[in-house]
């Protein structure tokens, strides 16, 4: 008998229970017990009904991601579903927790489901790249209709307890899933209630073979933001199958399809980022089982834009916040925007009409600093100059209570320079958010000279909570993302300067599938924002100078690199840019040439992966992976290439280095020159994936 799924008999009812730790996962160790125990439990002429439910945390939730690549191991899942399907017996999936991917195609084989009413059930295998491989296209809409599994298939996300009741993806919400389960499988014997096999039950799928739009709308809704990725248009395809496709047919063009994706660059990518995501909370040079320091309240000082978007975060985490303004008329607009903000979520579905007021509620706008002192972490976000902020971090030691963790938002500034201003280094580190706060999920978490490993981990534990992606980076200009990102503007206004205009630039970049490119960007940040850095840096960039002092800085102007039309963010090639780029190379003496796209691509990217290097050289990220977390999540890297450094291990080091050497040689660009961990892995003919996998080796 198996390990890991036990079969026991209450009277006339076979409770079958999958208890394989942490997440109960369909290794082939699952898939044999649950096998063996459906086939032991149809067999005894006892059992009546079965129930197969999960012990632990939750229901089956989902496939045994490791073993994908791998060759397989028997019995496949769709065996395993065709011996609970046809069983002559009643088979109830008993459901808690969640039923992701392919324990929710166990589920669907049953012939009912019953579920407690935190659980959620979904088939998220598209955002790894994927389609459901075990039946999930086939059955789902045959359970709840076209219109929900086009939603559920190609978006992913997973619906709750009572959407499922509502659309009859389960039959009963219960107290509990065992008790519950065996409760409903004895109702169904008194009934004599007919099984239901919805392999064989196409009556939800009647409307949309009548009336094909009711698919199409349906998969046009859901794949509109899809630009660039191949599973969710496979996965609606599969979907498709159900409804044109007796059962059996179908059945087969989802699993081609599933493989086919399987082994796509798209797919490794995914599920590379995946890895990557969950690798990142792991936090070198920190002793195993360092515990978090508890965080009951937060504080957070501005309540401006990125002030309001943090706040925004915790409150939505449930976590309770002291907003501290210096002033009443700016906390008054920054909690303003906070309750809007929510306010048209909430009118648009995305929260509880409730959820503003009950959210609002749990941030205290304050007026002073003094203010701090019953929070467990102190986030400053206040004007980006290293004066202003060491006299917020100066202050703090007055108010603050002893073990808080002070975190700085800065995006650039250094970290071991602003914690000379406390009496407490050792609770100082960055949490680098990015805007708009509320919205976008990394935070690069800054590790001080000094930084206690505790501290360490309450902030990356804390950063989970709020439903971030923490990525711990070291001390240095820019850290990790803004680092690299300086190096593709150093190029970009380059490539203006030899003949390459803005739209084009763009459109390189867009067409790569970022979701903006470089002018662009700039506009919507302000170019006026970088215009006063530089002068005050004493530093010059000859044509994004001459826009700025034409009163040309973005969208809030109407006009810069690219001209607005009133009330509208469309950005418009303008005549008037072109003019002033050829009057700036004029005066400076220097010629234009035709710059092709391929060059523009190799000058966006090679010059942030050689910086990347030399990050990883300097022990500023830990991993490669770490760094393309930060891409991912924090600047939009488009997910189906992975992050920067796995992009780069598929166009090859060798050539990037050479094109790199090349650059430096035709621009006089020393700083192109490949960086020595560059040069030296393109020689051995490796990857930067090889230092990870040398890293765990040892």
């Amino acid at each position: 008998m198996s390990e890991v799924v036990k079969l026991e008999r209450h009277d006339e009812v076979g409770i079958v229970t999958v208890n394989s730790p942490p997440v109960n996962a369909l290794s082939a160790a699952v898939r044999g017990g649950i096998l063996e125990c459906i086939k032991a439990a149809i067999a005894d002429p006892a059992i009546k009904g079965i129930v197969l439910t999960c012990a632990g945390r939750t229901f089956i939730a989902g496939a045994d991601i490791t073993e994908f690549g791998k060759p397989p191991k028997p019995p496949g899942l769709n065996d395993v579903l065709a011996e609970i399907e046809n069983s002559p017996k009643p088979v109830v999936a008993a459901i808690h927790g969640t039923a992701l991917g392919g324990g929710l195609e166990v589920a669907l084989a049953c012939h009912f489901r019953v579920a407690v009413k935190e659980a959620k059930l979904g088939l998220p295998e598209v955002k790894l790249g994927l389609l459901p491989g075990a039946g999930g296209t086939q059955r789902l809409p045959r359970a709840v209709g076209p219109e929900l599994a086009v939603k559920m298939v190609v978006g992913g996300d997973p619906i709750g307890a009572a959407e499922a009741l509502k659309n009859g993806l389960i039959e009963e919400i219960v107290e509990g899933p065992a008790s519950g389960g065996e409760a409903f499988v004895r109702k169904l014997l008194a009934e004599k209630r007919p099984l239901r096999r919805l392999r064989d039950d196409d009556s939800k799928l009647a409307a949309a073979k009548a009336d094909r739009s009711i698919f199409t709308n349906a998969v046009a809704a859901m794949t509109k933001k899809a630009r660039g990725l191949e599973a969710p248009f496979a996965a609606a395809d599969a979907v498709g199958y159900a409804i044109d496709l007796p059962f059996d047919e179908g059945l087969k063009k989802e699993r081609e399809g599933f493989l086919k994706l399987v082994s796509s660059d798209q797919s490794k990518a995914q599920r590379y980022a995946f890895f990557a995501e969950r690798e990142a909370s792991k936090i070198a040079g920190v002793p195993e089982g360092t515990k978090s320091r508890p965080v009951n309240r937060v504080a957070i000082l501005g309540a401006g834009t990125m002030g309001g978007g943090i706040a925004m975060s915790f409150a939505n985490a449930g976590v309770p916040v002291t907003l501290i303004e210096t002033g009443e008329e700016q906390l008054k607009r920054g909690m303003g925007i906070m309750q809007k903000n929510w306010e048209a979520t909430a009118a648009r579905g995305g929260i509880p009409a409730d959820a503003p007021a009950k959210r609002m509620a749990l941030i205290n706008g304050v007026v002073g600093i003094e203010n701090v002192g019953d929070a467990d972490l102190v986030i400053e976000a206040v004007f980006e100059t290293m004066a202003v902020k060491k006299e917020v971090f100066g202050k703090l030691d007055q108010y603050v209570k002893p073990g808080a963790v002070l975190a700085s938002n800065t995006s650039y500034l250094n970290i071991d320079e602003i914690a000379k201003s406390t009496k407490r280094p050792q609770d100082v580190l960055g949490m680098h958010f990015f805007s708009p706060a509320n919205v976008m999920k990394l935070c690069e978490i800054v590790r001080a000279d000094k930084t206690a490993p505790d501290a360490l981990v309450t902030a990356v534990t804390i950063a989970r909570k709020i439903a971030k992606v923490p990525a711990v980076v070291g001390v240095c200009d820019g850290f990790v993302g803004n680092r690299m990102l300086a190096q593709r503007g150093k190029q970009s206004e380059k490539l203006l300067f030899e003949g390459a205009l803005p739209q084009q630039v763009d459109a390189v970049v867009t067409k790569f599938g970022m979701p903006m490119g470089p002018f662009a960007m700039g506009d919507l940040a302000g170019l006026d924002i970088g215009w006063r850095s530089r002068k005050d840096r004493g530093i010059k960039s000859e044509i994004a100078d001459a826009l700025c002092e034409a009163g040309r800085f973005g969208q809030k102007t109407g006009k810069g690199y690219y001209k607005y039309e009133a009330g509208s963010r469309s950005a418009l090639p303008d005549p008037e840019v072109e003019k002033l780029i050829d009057e700036t190379l004029l005066r400076l003496g220097r010629k234009k040439r035709v710059v092709s796209d391929e060059e523009i691509l190799e000058r966006m990217m090679y010059p942030m992966i050689n910086e990347g290097a030399k990050i990883l050289e300097e022990g500023i990220a830990a991993r490669p992976s770490d760094i393309d977390v930060v891409w991912l999540y924090g600047y939009g890297w488009p997910i189906y290439r992975g992050g920067p450094m796995f992009w780069a291990d598929t166009v090859g080091l060798k050539h990037i280095a050479d094109r790199l050497s090349f650059y430096a040689k035709e621009t006089n660009d020393p700083s192109l020159e490949p960086a020595p961990l560059l040069k030296k892995l393109a020689a051995e003919g490796k990857t930067f994936a090889s230092l990870a996998a040398a890293s765990k080796a040892a």
